[in-house]
């Protein structure tokens, strides 16, 4: 199969294209700095509606997994143009390009499209993002719908995984970066997520291209957890210090944009599907452990 990737350097993007070619899909990695690490690089700025085109008619990818975007939150709360032009008329021109060349289509969402007043969110359920990151990426799912091309969404929430990618630490690196050092780390008590392993989450993708599963699932780790909480677990794996963690509010964090307050995801529905079932966070994090040995 002929697989195009995009954020193809990023966390989730470095994952699909490893595994995908280690299961002999011809995997086209798309990126706009950092070079990938698997599959045939292509330097590509998704919002260049041309230069996508030229690239599918190129290529000809029997599947895209669309998983590039600006998901810094702040970021995108205070440069709502860009966020604006990556994460929805990018999505729009990538979801009608894989209409015309008949090609399957997972669009990487996020549970930020709910406003975590109520959590364990089904697919089912409505949305309504209260920052301009999860609009922005509300929008994208419904340009991809609105493609009419065959696709899967696939929501999930708070990627961690063993290596940084481009450029980037995640939250679970950064917290045992923060305790190696003895640092004292404050983390919030009253915002609840599905913390999701990037292998498992790839996993959970490259099963859905392959057998051509439409439609939305949840794909995220099967433990909900406050932050404060997960970075304990953390702690506890990596034989760290967890009495450096510290407590604290939403209210005490740094953030530019509102955050949901639990925007965990229910993945019944993927577990019922998939043979690669969401991971609980014991599990993942002994999988992180041993990425990383």
């Amino acid at each position: 199969m002929k697989l195009l990737v995009t954020g193809a350097s990023g966390l989730l993007g470095t994952r699909i294209c490893q595994i995908g070619s280690k299961q002999n899909h011809k995997v086209y990695s798309v990126h706009s700095q950092h070079i990938p690490q698997s599959g045939t690089p292509i330097k590509l700025d998704i919002t260049d509606g041309i230069a996508v085109k030229k690239a599918f008619a190129k290529i000809r990818p029997d599947a895209v997994v669309h998983a590039a975007a600006l998901s810094d939150v702040d970021k995108c709360e205070r440069e709502k143009e860009l966020a604006w032009k990556i994460n929805a008329e990018a999505t729009s021109t990538i979801a009608q390009l894989c209409h015309t060349h008949n090609c399957f289509l997972v669009y990487v969402s996020t549970d930020y499209i709910f406003n975590g007043e109520q959590g364990n969110y089904k697919e089912t359920d409505p949305t309504n993002p209260i920052d301009y990151y999860g609009l922005t990426k509300l929008k994208g799912e419904e340009h991809v719908k609105q493609s009419d091309t065959q696709h899967c969404i696939a929501r999930t929430s708070v990627i961690y995984g063993s290596n940084p990618a481009a450029g980037k630490a995640n939250f679970a690196l950064w917290v045992i970066e923060k305790l190696k050092k003895q640092e004292e780390t404050k983390t919030a008590t009253d915002q609840w997520n599905s913390p999701t392993l990037n292998t498992n989450l790839a996993d959970m993708i490259l099963e859905i291209v392959e057998k051509g599963l439409a439609g939305t699932f949840h794909l995220a780790g099967a433990t909900r957890l406050s932050r404060y909480e997960f970075a304990r677990k953390i702690a506890q794996t990596f034989n760290l210090d967890s009495n450096l963690l510290k407590p604290a509010s939403s209210k005490e964090m740094p953030w530019f944009a509102k955050r949901p307050r639990d925007s965990s995801l229910n993945i019944d529905k993927a577990n019922q599907t998939l043979t690669n079932k969401p991971l609980h966070v014991s599990e993942a994090l002994t999988k992180l452990k041993t990425e990383m040995s």
